[in-house]
């Protein structure tokens, strides 16, 4: 049985994982809409593993349900891989011919340069990342 705080703490997990995919979202939807920012290939792959993130997670917030790490996580490791490769290929450890961008917007193409390192792939990244750790984490929690 799960003590109060500790459901309590849970719940936040999800929430700050819930958070993290909205913002993530809205984002995306910034720079390709407003700043008019096309997205590549790889990034519409990753929007599709984000955006279902927003309804799933919020979901399991209300009531907090544990069963939802089982369908968020998978989902976010894939999204994961994608950002992952999209940055191995944004600084060339992965050569160009290997890219899935052969028509239409290149996956190396560099729209945002915050600081002189945050681009679009690595804020992608960080945030999957971030979802995913959380996820795991809380996991480990629930499987107690």
């Amino acid at each position: 049985m799960l003590r109060l705080d500790q459901k309590y703490s849970n719940w936040t997990i999800l929430f700050i994982c819930w958070l993290i995919a909205s913002i993530s979202t809205l984002g995306s939807l910034f720079f390709s809409e407003i700043m008019k920012f096309p997205p590549c290939v790889l990034c519409w792959y990753q929007r599709i593993c984000l955006f279902p993130l927003v309804l799933m997670l919020s979901m399991g917030l209300f009531p907090f349900d544990k069963s939802v790490v089982k369908f968020a996580l998978p989902l976010a490791l894939v999204g994961w891989f994608i950002a992952f490769y999209h940055n191995l290929l944004y600084s060339g450890i992965i050569p160009e011919s290997l890219q899935p961008c052969s028509q239409g917007v290149s996956c190396t193409e560099v729209n945002l340069d915050l600081f002189g390192f945050l681009t679009i792939p690595i804020l992608s990244l960080i945030a999957f990342s971030t979802i995913v750790a959380l996820l795991v984490i809380l996991k480990r929690r629930l499987s107690k």
